[in-house]
């Protein structure tokens, strides 16, 4: 491939793209290892697809809030370097798909004239910082939590502390205590409150879907604005250094908190606060960018089909707290949608209301400031692009993750089953297009991109094997789940498994009895006073498997026989010295640890020596065959194995030598001493893996 250069002003954000370029081009030459390209590329927004060849590319969207000029931005880049189809996350996030990896240094360099990034949109890193697409315009918000999102995102870009954690690490502000930012499943959820006039959030810790779903522990009632950046850095560097890092089905943070107990973790932040570079980090709220709308008038608009628009009217639009303004509501079938009709959006919210669009959790888009006046106008300009449809965030709105479309690890179509129980609802329970009490969820796999296990009504992508050993694509049907409000929410429970298309039967079943039996109740309490067994009995004859047709064994959307398979989608790797790219590792860290000296990034610089000290000794340890699956058991077992029998020379333990980390405060001699210790020890274990060498 050919060197790649960009154009952009930002230093750090140029180092970064360039740095991308070179890493594809060593992976491409056989001097990178597999794994660690896989590590590298994924902190930077490339994601490998199921097919082989191309990848995904996650654009990372703080909040979900997108300007017309980013959106524009994104279009061009999207027909330029993919197929012109945008894909809406669950985490307020933009994916395109079927990129040619060496074309993405320049597609990243394209989308940060706009101020767009992919840095940490995927990877075991901090990710996209989501909240309630309503902040700021929400009636029940005590205040806007979008600057103190947008301040903790800044925060943790780049920053060393959450580079390469065990796993990723998911935040979300919710602006009320309708908790629609789901705090109660993230590893940090906060919900905005006021105290004695002073804002703040309830703190909600070490939740997470999965397939073991963990609900959230209160970590604080009530937490000082100022405190959460502080808090959550000691809670991100506790995690780096316990968490899980061999096997990934336990590497969450949820799984920390369940084997050390909430109060053993509050111990383990209390130690680390020491190390913490601001005690109190103040949020200026005052600089986060006025909201600027447009004063453009329009002529009268004749509604044909008043119908349609009364019924739109009921179910899209959301008032705001701003007297004269309502926020419209974009239902996105499966979260697709494509350039053309971007372009023509980003134009007449530019045009006619702020200049922004919010994409929510629900895969959707929300255009806030519009004046009442033209809500006709906007109904008739949002049809013509196909952006009319009614029942945003209502059950016939079911949310989708791609699945076997594009994603490596699904397992049966998402996306396939979705859109038929949408056409399912539409044309058989049209009552539902007003419901929003029954939230429906889909995902491809045990994962729950698509949030199943926290729906009232989820199906999981599975497969089914018959007597004759014959494989057929199938749906776990969950059933209960659902969100409470201020932290708290219920997980689904795994009801029965059927096959995939049975689906529509399952659902026809379950809305039947919800009608008959559900009377004025909510689902959540519905389903708890039926009770899972109810629910079993009532799907039990969907669950046969005997006498599967022809067309069962075909997954949605697909005409040949379906086949289990995890799609791969990554280039074949090459043997590599494992302890010699660690230690080279090691050397880029030292190297990180001096800029940031230089930059008088002194908490910075610690980090980095920290965990070049940390790899270091992984390096030695690798040859051992020990776990090294978390930092601290590396930190231990080094002195077991290297240290306690004079392998390695050391004037005291290797955990006293690294763990100064949390003992000192992060000043400018600290961080040169902690620095100088790093580089020596480096050395040391240069040294003896040389003669190691010249021996063998």
């Amino acid at each position: 491939m050919q060197s790649f250069r960009t154009e952009i002003e930002n230093p750090i954000v140029e180092k970064d793209i360039i740095e991308l370029e070179k890493k594809i081009r060593e992976f491409k030459g056989g001097t990178i290892d597999k794994e660690k390209f896989r590590s590298l590329r994924l902190a930077r927004g490339v994601y490998g697809q199921r097919q082989p060849g191309v990848q995904m590319i996650r654009i990372k969207l703080p909040y979900g809030k997108v300007s017309s000029r980013q959106l524009h931005r994104i279009s061009d880049v999207a027909d330029e370097y993919s197929t012109g189809r945008l894909h809406i996350t669950t985490r307020q996030d933009i994916q395109i798909h079927y990129v040619d990896l060496e074309r993405t240094p320049e597609l990243w360099a394209k989308l940060e004239k706009n101020e767009v990034t992919l840095r940490e949109a995927c990877g075991n890193t901090v990710r996209n910082v989501t909240a309630s697409e309503t902040s700021g315009i929400d009636s029940d918000e005590p205040f806007d939590v979008s600057p103190y999102a947008q301040a903790v995102f800044e925060y943790f870009l780049r920053n060393p502390v959450g580079q390469e954690m065990g796993r990723k690490f998911k935040v979300s502000f919710s602006c009320s205590d309708t908790d629609t930012g789901l705090s109660y499943m993230h590893d940090l959820g906060f919900i905005a409150k006021i105290q004695e006039g002073v804002k703040g959030f309830k703190v909600m810790l070490g939740g997470g879907l999965g397939s073991q779903p963990r609900h959230a522990d209160e970590l604080f009632s009530f937490l000082p604005s100022d405190e959460i950046i502080p808090m959550m850095e000691t809670v991100v560097r506790v995690f780096d250094r316990y968490g899980e890092r061999k096997s990934r089905a336990k590497a969450r943070l949820k799984f920390l908190l369940k084997d050390l107990g909430l109060e053993a973790f509050r111990e383990l932040l209390i130690a680390e606060k020491k190390a913490i570079p601001y005690k109190r980090y103040p949020i200026d709220v005052s600089s986060y960018p006025k909201v600027v709308i447009s004063d453009a008038q329009v002529q009268p608009v004749i509604i044909e089909d008043t119908g349609a628009f009364e019924q739109w009217k009921a179910t899209n639009l959301v008032r705001q707290k701003q007297s004269g303004y309502v926020a419209i509501g974009i239902k996105v079938m499966l979260g697709d949608f494509y350039t053309d009709k971007a372009r023509l959006l980003a134009e007449l919210v530019e045009r006619y209301a702020a200049g922004e669009i919010r994409l929510t959790l629900r895969q959707n888009i929300l255009i806030p400031y519009v004046k009442e006046s033209l809500i006709p106008f906007f109904y008739t300009e949002l049809k013509k692009l196909g952006f009319a449809d009614a029942g945003y965030n209502k059950a016939i709105d079911i949310t989708a993750c791609p699945g076997t479309d594009t994603c490596n690890l699904g397992i049966a179509s998402s996306t396939g089953i979705a859109s038929e129980l949408e056409r399912v609802i539409k044309t058989e329970y049209p009552q539902y297009v007003n419901n929003a009490d029954v939230v429906i969820k889909i995902s491809g796999c045990m994962n729950a991109c698509g949030q199943h296990s926290m729906a009232n009504i989820g199906f999981q992508g599975m497969s089914i094997r018959t007597k004759e050993k014959l494989v057929a694509p199938a749906l776990q049907v969950l059933l209960g789940g659902g969100n409470l409000g201020d932290g708290q929410g219920l997980f689904a429970d795994k009801v029965i498994k059927i096959p995939s298309k049975k689906g529509p039967a399952a659902l026809r079943k379950i809305l039947d009895d919800f009608e008959i039996n559900g009377k004025d109740a909510s689902y959540e309490s519905y389903y708890a006073e039926k009770g899972e067994y109810y629910f079993y009995e009532l799907l039990k004859p969907l669950a046969d498997i005997e006498n599967l047709a022809p067309e069962d064994y075909l997954d949605w959307g697909s005409n040949k026989r379906y086949q289990k398979a995890i799609g791969i989608g990554e280039c074949a790797g090459v043997v590599i010295d494992l302890i010699a790219t660690l230690l080279f590792e090691s050397e880029e860290k030292i190297h990180n640890a001096k800029e940031a000296i230089t930059e008088e990034k002194w908490a910075a610089s610690i980090y980095y020596s920290y965990s070049s000290m940390v790899n270091t000794a992984k390096a030695l340890l690798t040859a051992e065959k020990t776990k090294t699956n978390t930092h601290n058991s590396i930190i231990k077992d080094f002195d077991t194995y290297f240290v306690a029998n004079s392998r390695i020379e050391l004037n005291c333990s290797f955990e006293d030598l690294v763990l100064q980390l949390n003992k000192n405060e992060p000043e400018q001699n600290f961080a040169k001493n902690y620095l100088a210790n790093a580089e020596e020890f480096l050395n040391k274990v240069e040294a003896y893996r040389k003669q190691e060498l010249i021996h063998a």
